[in-house]
């Protein structure tokens, strides 16, 4: 199966226990919001792949796919693009408690939108960059460390020794 799709019913594969089926969509994706930036991808999520299994009261489910995002590096604000590989499961099991519950299945609707984006959000690195050895910014000054490997300032003198530039000889 394929396609542009945010949901899938369930109930529609006619699945028995024990059979499977794998769905294959693109699903739209919204921009992502990490740290004051905001990170997006231009195609959504191409290609996302739903491996669906009836077990005998209800599912177990996973998602796989890979999404480039773009946005700021988060060291030095150049522009910065990411390759994220998402690998997400969830089991509905009805009566199995809350731990067995999915919260993306509603009945026999399963909403993918919301399972790619929290996916995603749970893949993120800790710092999306330009390059691996990114430098940043300059704390003091703002420059750009990946332009100017050298750049540095001279070191704020000791405040204990401030007073011996007070005196004066004349």
């Amino acid at each position: 199966m394929g396609g542009t799709r945010n949901t899938v019913d369930l109930a529609r594969l006619g699945l028995a226990s024990g059979e499977g089926v794998v769905v294959e969509a693109a699903v739209d994706l919204d921009s992502i919001e990490l740290a004051g930036q905001r990170y997006a991808s231009a195609a959504g999520v191409p290609q996302a792949r739903v491996d669906i299994s009836r077990t005998t009261a209800g599912y177990a489910l996973r998602l796989r796919y890979t999404v480039t995002l773009e946005g700021p590096c988060m060291r030095c604000l150049e522009a910065a693009t990411e390759a994220i590989a998402v690998d997400a499961r969830e089991v509905d099991q009805p009566g199995g408690g809350d731990d067995l519950r999915s919260p993306y299945l509603d009945g026999d609707e399963l909403d993918l939108h919301s399972w790619v984006r929290d996916a995603l959000v749970l893949a993120l690195p800790t710092q999306i960059r330009c390059a691996a050895e990114c430098r940043g910014l300059c704390a003091i000054c703002g420059a750009n460390l990946n332009d100017d490997p050298e750049h540095a300032h001279e070191s704020a003198p000791d405040a204990r020794w401030a007073k011996l530039s007070e005196i004066r000889f004349d």
